[in-house]
């Protein structure tokens, strides 16, 4: 099981060392190394949260997101978002932004660097909304009951979550975004840029959301026609199979994913600049990461993970959260990446934990159950 899964991470880990080393030699391979970790230490919630989504999806359509979906992850996320930044913000085409990222370096980092605000803005508005439908959300299971009751109350406000993310965005635009950090150490004023990527964040949100909701609700529907169906054939011993995420439906819950996996990256990208400049090597390390992240949602699924584990979900959401504020934090000040991943783990971590100590309290009241009816 664990081979099968993370067979092709493996040779991919082998292959891109190997390839770092005949590029740069014992530096190169210990620089691509360190960018793995980082990229698997910082997206490990991503892994959770793309579980949750994952599982409702048919076998073909994960093996479309360990495929397809990591070309887009690597290539896409990895070695061509940073391009088209510096395209964009340089006004160079992307042929020029190319040669700069191999011939200057430190220019390309600068200018990358420069780009942040409208990188966090944008990907902080898209993470937060996520956290926010989440603990807006009525849900049977509650990890932080004294956080998440009162907010689920809340929640039964329309386009709460909507209304609290402007705000959020509005102040970040006044505060933060008026001492934006830029490259050298110094400062500029980004609120103009700040407001108009967030927006586009959160409107990014709504539509792929939306669409996603849309047809998992189609789905539902389905769904309920099926479970009727397979009453009827256990009445008449016959098998009916469990029905999955198909179709229209799993293509937009598949773009979902690939536009949650890329807010994701957006803080794997910029820290990959503190370790090299060098766009091979941070799309070998990045990318060598972004594949174990792939190959963690599928084994979580497969091993129902989250179902065993219920408050892991809830600990993925609050690091969710964590980073969506942190990311609009780092508009003016800059925050060491090690920080932002421990955040993350320390969360997935108690979350687990709470998992834990409620099954055996479950299991230590099923058993008290048994005695006493055996008395």
């Amino acid at each position: 099981m664990l081979l099968k899964t993370f067979g092709w991470s493996f040779a991919i880990t082998v292959a891109g060392l190997v390839a770092a080393f005949f590029y740069g030699g014992w530096e190169a391979f210990g620089v691509v190394a360190i960018l793995s970790v980082l990229e698997i230490s910082l997206s490990f919630d991503n892994a959770v949260v793309n579980a949750g989504i994952l599982k409702k999806m048919s076998a073909f359509w994960q093996k479309i997101f360990l495929t397809i979906g990591v070309l887009i992850a690597v290539f896409g996320m990895r070695l061509v978002f940073p391009v088209v930044i510096v395209a964009v913000t340089a006004s160079l085409n992307p042929i020029d932004a190319i040669d700069l990222s191999f011939n200057d370096p430190d220019q390309y980092k600068q200018l990358v660097t420069d780009a942040h605000p409208a990188i966090a803005a944008f990907g902080g508005m898209f993470l937060l909304m996520i956290f926010l439908d989440f603990v807006f959300e009525e849900r049977d299971i509650q990890w932080l009951r004294w956080i998440e009751r009162p907010l689920a109350k809340l929640g039964k406000v329309d386009m709460l979550s909507v209304c609290v993310a402007l705000i959020v965005l509005l102040i970040a635009s006044l505060t933060v975004a008026t001492h934006a950090h830029q490259h050298g150490g110094g400062h500029a004023d980004k609120a103009e840029t700040v407001l108009l990527s967030g927006v586009a964040g959160l409107i990014t949100y709504l539509i792929v959301g939306g669409l996603s909701g849309y047809f998992e609700d189609k789905l539902e529907e389905e769904e309920e026609r099926e479970h009727e169906a397979e009453e009827e054939a256990k009445r008449s011993g016959k098998k009916v199979s469990v029905i999955a995420l198909t179709g229209k439906a799993a293509f937009f819950m598949f773009l979902y994913l690939e536009v949650l996996d890329a807010s994701f990256s957006f803080d794997g990208v910029i820290g990959a600049f503190a370790i090299t400049n060098e766009i091979v090597l941070m799309a070998l390390g990045l990318g060598i990461g972004a594949m174990y992240v792939r190959s963690l949602t599928v084994y979580l699924v497969r091993q129902g993970t989250l179902d065993d584990y219920v408050y892991l979900e809830h600990g993925a959401h609050y690091a969710i959260g964590a980073l969506a504020v942190l990311l609009l934090v780092t508009i003016q000040y800059e925050i060491n990446e090690i920080i932002t991943g421990l955040i993350g783990v320390v969360l997935i971590a108690w979350s687990f934990w709470s998992s834990v100590r409620r099954n055996k309290a479950l299991e230590a009241e099923e058993g008290s159950t048994e005695v006493t009816a055996g008395v």
